[in-house]
């Protein structure tokens, strides 16, 4: 039995079936490589570096205007904040395992005074029967495409159309973390554009599906983003220079935008041969509705771990270098599909489950 880690196992693989590659200083070497060397910073949020991407991110988003942070849980907090304070109403709704419920460490609370209502149980989508259903007033709801610690499932587009209409008959703002809104429009068959119309602002992310370095991008009406501008100041969000955020997130978004169609249908064929596997492994969603999923094991995590590391070094593929725990009988991992999935020869993945599947029998 090997004594790797799972993650020092997983590094060593000739082949990962998730992401883009490794997060390393290559990424920024690659977007800078074709930028001259006299073109200008932005300077404190201002210049034509930033002022152009930012315009360019409105237009695809279909928004009046656009300003970019260096993190989204900036750009959200902030977002929420100006809702709260046009309605003088702190009392916003979100999903129980919303990012900022469980990954913010309070920081809407105890930053901006906000107080969250939560909707729906941490098995599933907000519905419009959970808005409806609301016996607070709040100033806003923030509604996450896709919900990612479910697995990333999202709810039919007709539902969001319905909220949508619903939360402007009762003007009530609508927010869209959309920190994965790219990965979602190949399974509804629409633009950002047809999805952020029905949204009053939106967040994006450029480091997750498109796999810059960092930063994000919040849309909306001009006076909604003027205020932005204004807290973003306020939070130390206007460094001296963002370019090196700025270059990467649109080298990227230029180079992977076209691509989200292909990581969503790798993530349909490699959930389908999850599934296909022993009865001990399951996908959730069961078919992914974006190019991410969750991967389930009704095993305890220190019984798979050990399972993993042999098979990656038996077969050089690496399936995820993380395993998180959920219960003593059962743990889980995060995938999200990219680039690197298509590099994998077919018949060394199918070796891959077979193997996998072989070792689960025996235990």
């Amino acid at each position: 039995m090997s004594t790797k880690t799972l993650i020092e196992a997983f590094k060593q693989t000739e082949y990962q079936v998730a992401g883009h590659g490794p997060r390393n200083i290559g990424v920024l070497k690659e977007a800078l490589n074709h930028i001259d060397d006299s073109v200008n910073s932005d300077i404190y949020g201002a210049g034509n570096i930033i002022d152009d991407f930012q315009e360019k991110m409105a237009n695809f988003l279909g928004k009046e205007s656009a300003v970019f942070f260096p993190s989204g849980t900036m750009a959200q907090q902030i977002a929420l904040r100006i809702w709260c304070d046009e309605k003088t109403n702190n009392k916003i709704a979100y999903h129980p395992l919303s990012h900022l419920e469980i990954h913010e460490e309070d920081g809407p609370k105890l930053l901006h005074g906000l107080e969250p209502v939560l909707l729906a149980d941490q098995t599933r989508v907000i519905t419009l029967n959970d808005v409806m259903n609301i016996d607070v007033e709040i100033s806003s709801l923030l509604l996450e495409l896709p919900q990612r610690e479910i697995g990333g499932q999202l709810p039919e587009y007709e539902t969001l159309v319905a909220i949508s209409n619903y939360c402007r008959e009762k003007q009530i703002r609508l927010h869209l973390d959309g920190a994965r809104l790219y990965e979602i429009l190949p399974y509804y068959g629409k633009t950002a554009e047809e999805i952020c119309q029905l949204f009053d602002s939106v967040y994006i992310s450029f480091y997750k599906g498109i796999g810059g370095i960092a930063g994000a991008i919040l849309a909306g009406g001009k006076d909604f983003i003027k205020e932005a501008k204004v807290w973003k100041r306020r939070q130390g969000g206007d460094l001296i220079s963002l370019y090196p955020y700025i270059i990467s997130a649109d080298y990227y978004f230029d180079k992977r935008i076209s691509k989200m169609e292909h990581y969503y249908q790798y993530a349909q064929e490699l959930a389908a041969s999850f599934n296909e596997c022993h009865a001990l492994i399951r996908t959730r969603p069961e078919q992914p509705v974006s190019n991410m999923f969750h991967v389930h094991f009704d095993l305890p995590k220190a019984e798979i771990e050990p399972i993993l590391v042999d098979l990656y070094e038996t077969t050089g593929v690496g399936l995820t270098g993380n395993i998180k725990e959920i219960s003593d009988k059962e743990c889980y991992s995060e995938l999200s599909m990219g680039d690197v999935y298509e590099n994998i020869p077919k018949e060394t993945l199918q070796k891959v489950f077979k193997l996998l599947n072989e070792k689960l029998s025996k235990r």
